[in-house]
């Protein structure tokens, strides 16, 4: 840092790392080099040495960056890439980054409000965009599911005996439930299994890894389909509901007393039902008690 740069009081830190922290966060520019226009702000803290300019020392850094993003979403979206193709998720990729940059000490948030991003901004994913949200909002759920956290989940033990009027019920933090105009629950399962054939033959032939765009799968037909991503002996797993159970479950998600929550499944729920699904999602260690 030059001399005259040295910060000298804490507003004066500040305002340096303010300054750095813009430097080295900016979008890339063609090449994915940093951008010339930093150039005039680099030499107003950053020395040149013998080998590099203060441009070129601060693009190390604006690169790294950059770099590590892009891995992330790439990690993060194998099924958004493959539906929308190469090209096209790139540029949603940098579009959202450069309006949705990392907020957070862990790059784990990273895509948490790409769905949004999505369906405000529909020409980057156009014509897929119902699509695409479906796909995002689903790749999200698996991350949530991964590392959100799990309550002691509630035994059949604790619903003997208490009226239904005094139990508070919740879900489980880790689990996400998903109305999809999609089933891209199969869609994405069969693109995960296709990329791992594929690394499979190619570590079996001796050939490197490449960065060929990655084929086009058939994309899915709209179908309504109601999903609960959740995680169980530490794997992620995907459930189907049908619509009541859906509406039920959700609304114990939301809060609602139980009965109330019944109620939400409609006229044509019999008890019966109820006390199967209700057994089943004990069985499953979703449910837990509510915070009071």
């Amino acid at each position: 840092m030059k001399a005259a740069a040295r910060a000298d009081s804490p507003r004066a830190l500040l305002a340096f790392q303010r300054t750095l922290q813009r430097a080295i966060t900016q979008p890339l520019g063609p090449g994915d080099r940093t951008r010339r226009t930093t150039a005039a702000l680099a030499k107003e803290f950053i020395r040149p040495n013998d080998r590099l300019t203060a441009l070129e020392r601060i693009e190390i850094y604006n690169r790294m960056y950059w770099f590590r993003l892009i891995d992330c979403f790439y990690d993060d979206n194998p099924g958004l890439r493959a539906a929308l193709g190469e090209r096209k998720f790139e540029r949603l990729m940098r579009a959202y980054l450069a309006k949705n940059p990392s907020r957070s000490f862990t790059l784990r948030n990273l895509c948490d409000r790409l769905e949004r991003f999505i369906r405000a901004e529909p020409r980057w994913t156009a014509p897929r965009t119902a699509l695409a949200a479906d796909i995002a909002a689903f790749e999200w759920a698996q991350t949530c599911a991964f590392d959100e956290a799990a309550k002691p989940a509630l035994t059949a033990a604790d619903f003997a005996g208490t009226p239904p009027s005094r139990l508070k019920l919740a879900l489980q933090p880790h689990i996400t439930l998903l109305a999809l105009r999609y089933p891209v629950d199969d869609y994405v399962i069969a693109v995960k299994k296709r990329d791992a054939l594929r690394a499979e033959a190619s570590n079996a032939t001796g050939q490197a890894k490449t960065a060929k765009a990655v084929k086009k799968v058939s994309v899915p037909r709209a179908a309504r389909t109601h999903l609960a991503v959740h995680r169980a002996d530490n794997r992620l797993f995907y459930k189907r509901l049908d619509p009541a159970p859906f509406r039920i479950l959700g609304a114990l998600r939301d809060g609602a007393p139980l009965t109330r929550a019944v109620a939400a499944g409609g006229r044509s729920v019999k008890p019966e039902q109820v006390q199967a699904w209700f057994a089943l999602w004990t069985e499953l260690g979703w449910l837990c008690r509510r915070a009071t």
